[in-house]
């Protein structure tokens, strides 16, 4: 993945200016590099810089009782500015690897870029140094599920296959690998996208886009234009796996994405010449005259949303090398992952789903419309700028009762309220005991806030694991 051109500088959804084009492996000794923010991903891209011979600062606003790990960075000599003590290294970097969580946009990057610092992210360090072929998987909903799904396809056809990037493993440990894997497989989300500049997946996937994190983009259209950054250094020999029935990506492609990969369509709506669809219980694929057939029968996976994750995976892994023998037998074999549409237990004929990991509205849409029966539905959390009214006619149709908890809970009923029977709950155990209460038998008590989880919980799996609890004690 070497000597790429460099990105076209002002792409929409981005920073003004791309960052300049990837300098040699050995371009890092000696240069003067601030991370900013000590996460997993920010630890992993210090302790890379650091061997790589670059003179390193890692900052965090955080103190360091409360960063695990963060002390080990001084055995490698790295410099640490924590509890906001950086305005020095911003005045002497050179480069600066700034954490998805801090935006693009924000004044410290900006001002770092006016004085001519390289700004990036850990996604696009990691590229210019990962030595084999990338699939990257994007979008608002499905990205852990079909990302782990694409590695074990790929996996079980014999492949030595990474795994990571935003569900979990930082995409810039690949890089350290050596020797390096056969394939790299990446879930990459818009905060990662934003401060991308070369990045050129050999695989790019694009589940679906569905308005998210609009507290932090300037609308939609600019947060969507964050999603198509996947697409735009792709060359002739690339492949762009792409969601046929989401109608915004759609109309992207029929526009010509930015970049010059192949389209590959997926639609659970019907066929549309080379790609995949949904035909009696079976995915067919169908590309450069091969024509194959998937049942999905085997596939534990519930809705017609997971569905679509299948379909694009099981384009993905094929385009990658995966043979169709190891596609089968991954398919039979995956159970899902936790706090997704997770079936907790069946109790007295109710059924406990997990979804935490639903923390938008696109996300609450899909599993309303994936679920058996009248649910009652728990929701609510930290509001990120979403419309729920758009939901109305559908939690009219489908909801039973509407339990809401969290700071978004009075938006939400101002939004819902008249289309379900309401009820607040001060705490998530409460809210558990409510609905199950509500339930009859046959309905589905379902978690899936629509929104993000820090006014109570720590992310969305101590919420998940702690919904788990609440069911088990019943």
């Amino acid at each position: 993945m070497k000597d790429r051109p460099a990105g076209r500088s002002g792409r929409e959804g981005g920073p003004p200016e791309a960052a300049p084009a990837p300098r040699s492996r050995e371009g890092l000794m000696g240069r003067k590099a601030l991370v900013l923010g000590l996460a997993r991903s920010g630890l992993a891209v210090s302790r890379f810089l650091a061997s790589r011979g670059a003179a390193v600062t890692a900052a965090d606003r955080k103190g360091a009782e409360e960063l695990p790990g963060a002390a080990d960075l001084r055995s490698l000599g790295v410099d640490l500015a924590l509890g906001g003590a950086a305005a020095a290294a911003f005045d002497e970097a050179d480069l600066v690897v700034a954490s998805p969580g801090v935006p693009w946009n924000h004044p410290v990057l900006a001002a770092a870029r006016d004085r001519g610092a390289e700004v990036i992210g850990e996604l696009e360090l990691a590229s210019r140094f990962i030595d084999c072929p990338v699939v990257a998987v994007a979008g608002t909903n499905g990205k852990s599920t079909t990302t782990t799904l694409v590695g074990e396809m790929l996996k079980n056809s014999g492949r030595d296959v990474f795994v990571g990037g935003n569900i979990g493993t930082p995409a810039v440990e690949c890089a350290e690998r050596d020797p390096a894997p056969d394939l790299c497989v990446l879930e990459v989300s818009s905060f990662q996208l934003e401060t991308t500049a070369t990045f050129r997946p050999r695989v790019g996937v694009l589940l679906n886009i569905t308005p998210d994190h609009l507290d932090r983009y300037e609308g939609f259209d600019h947060y969507a234009a964050t999603k198509f950054r996947l697409f735009a250094n792709q060359e002739a020999g690339d492949y762009a796996v792409i969601n046929a029935d989401d109608p915004l990506i759609a109309a992207r492609a029929l526009e010509g994405l930015a970049g010059g990969g192949r389209l590959l369509p997926f639609s659970a709506s019907g066929r549309r010449g080379d790609g995949l669809w949904l035909a009696d219980g079976e995915i067919v694929y169908s590309f450069g005259g091969t024509v194959e057939s998937y049942s999905t029968s085997p596939v534990a996976l519930k809705g017609l949303h997971n569905m679509e994750n299948v379909m694009a995976a099981v384009g993905a892994a094929r385009l990658a090398g995966a043979s169709p023998e190891a596609v089968r037998t991954a398919l039979a074999g995956f159970k899902g992952l936790p706090h997704r549409m997770e079936l907790v237990r069946v109790h007295h004929g109710v059924a406990f789903v997990n979804d935490s990991k639903g923390t938008n509205t696109g996300a609450l849409e899909m599993a309303l419309k994936g679920a058996d029966g009248p649910v009652v539905l728990i929701a609510g959390g930290v509001d990120k700028g979403g419309d729920y009214a758009p939901l109305a006619p559908l939690v009219r149709e489908k909801v039973r009762l509407l339990v809401l908890i969290g700071e978004a809970a009075g938006k939400m009923e101002a939004a819902l309220g008249g289309s379900a029977r309401t009820v607040r709950a001060p705490g998530l155990e409460d809210a558990v005991a409510i609905a199950y209460a509500g339930a009859r038998e046959g309905d589905t008590v379902l978690l899936c806030p629509a929104c993000s989880s820090f006014d109570m919980f720590r992310d969305y799996e101590d919420r998940g694991d702690r919904f788990r609890r609440c069911v088990e004690r019943l």
